[in-house]
């Protein structure tokens, strides 16, 4: 049985095209009519509480008024539906907590507030009835009250405003939509106030968790930039691994060639190992390695490339150098490690190193004659006894370009 139909004798009666039929005849033709189903059971009590809420509608009335003719019904509603969708529309608003009122717009005078309203207030209702809010509120709330209820019907269409009202200990703001209702040539002002408070604290709770999901995301994405980066770093020197040298290589060769700039590359090999590091073994060999890597990184910009490219050899690429500084720095280099002591177990360690640098252009043009000019070099080291700087040969008929 769809809403608001009633079978009597049979036949469907619509609650929505009774026009004149009133309730109590309505309930003169139930009592006349045999109920079979729970609906219709409930359709005839729906009707039965119609008639106490026009009652009740009607006795509010009296308040403004020293005689009350019955209320005629609109031209599309009966005036029991017309009570009964006033009381859904209540009964729906207390549910979310919103708040109702309606005045009399000529006196300012409230014809009905539900109890949410009233609870709001912290007054009674049946104290409101009749009353306006210069008598119920202070002179400052109640003013600006006033305004706004003077703006709406100035607006003639629905308004919404907003209003801070506190409440003993507590403020709270309301977003409040007015529109004025024409009753038999009465005018009502009614509003329907909504607590913005919790729909504020659901947007501070929504930011923060969401503030929080973008902080977790940027913790991840560095945990994850971490973990990465460890997976490319030798675990001894704590220096990247020769891959991403080989990588930072070719892009330095291909920016340099486009804008005609020098880079130099630098190969250092640990010379043959001394007694004390022989003895403290596989434990002393990675004291040793871990003592380069803080010189490397200690001693290189953050544009430079340093890394591990074998078992004792490490490489360095030099951005924006030339031959004779990278020279100049990895002699700085050779000394520092000459001078170093490392600690094993009470032993100590010293190392020294031999070093190749090479360099683009004047050595090489591209990356493989240059990593072979650098191989060259560090052999030649080397082939002096070690712990020696040796610089790449420069072809004579290579210059700048």
């Amino acid at each position: 049985m769809k809403l608001g139909c009633l079978f009597l004798r049979g036949e469907p009666v619509d609650l929505l095209k009774l026009g004149e039929t009133t309730a109590a005849h309505l309930i003169r033709c139930v009592r006349a009519t045999k109920i079979h189903t729970q609906s219709q059971i409930g359709a005839v009590a729906l009707v039965l509480k119609v008639r106490a809420m026009r009652m009740s509608l009607l006795s509010e009335r009296n308040l403004f008024s020293a005689e009350a003719p019955d209320v005629a019904p609109t031209a599309s509603l009966s005036a029991p539906l017309q009570v009964a969708l006033v009381a859904v529309l209540d009964a729906m608003l207390q549910r979310s907590g919103e708040l109702l009122s309606v005045k009399d717009a000529a006196s300012g005078r409230y014809v009905h507030v539900n109890r949410a309203m009233a609870e709001a207030l912290q007054i009674q209702p049946g104290r409101m009835a009749g009353s306006t809010d210069a008598e119920l509120l202070d002179a400052a709330l109640a003013g600006t009250l006033r305004a706004a209820d003077q703006a709406a019907l100035a607006h003639g269409r629905p308004l919404a405003s907003e209003h801070r009202l506190d409440f003993g200990a507590k403020a709270h703001t309301y977003a409040a939509l007015r529109t004025v209702v024409e009753v038999e040539g009465r005018s009502l002002l009614c509003a329907v106030w909504t607590d913005l408070a919790p729909e504020r604290q659901r947007d501070h709770q929504l930011q923060h968790a969401l503030g929080q999901l973008e902080q977790q995301q940027r913790a991840n994405e560095l945990l994850r930039q971490d973990l990465s980066d460890q997976a490319m770093r030798d675990p001894a020197s704590g220096l990247y691994r020769r891959a991403r040298f080989d990588d930072q290589l070719r892009r330095e060769l291909d920016l340099s060639t486009r804008e005609h700039r020098e880079f130099a590359i630098v190969f250092i090999e640990l010379d043959a190992p001394g007694a004390a590091e022989v003895r403290t073994g596989e434990a002393g060999s990675q004291r040793v390695f871990e003592a380069v890597g803080r010189l490397l990184r200690s001693g290189t910009r953050a544009m430079d490339a340093s890394c591990r490219f074998g078992e004792r050899r490490f490489a360095v690429l030099l951005s924006g150098v030339g031959l004779a500084t990278a020279h100049a720095r990895m002699e700085g280099l050779r000394r520092k490690c000459a001078t170093q002591i490392v600690v094993q177990e009470g032993i100590e360690l010293g190392f020294t190193v031999s070093v190749g640098v090479a360099s683009f252009p004047h050595t090489a043009q591209a990356q493989e004659p240059l990593v072979g000019a650098c191989e060259a070099a560090l052999a030649e080291a080397q082939r002096r006894g070690g712990n020696h700087v040796a610089l790449a040969a420069i072809p004579f008929e290579t210059g700048l370009r």
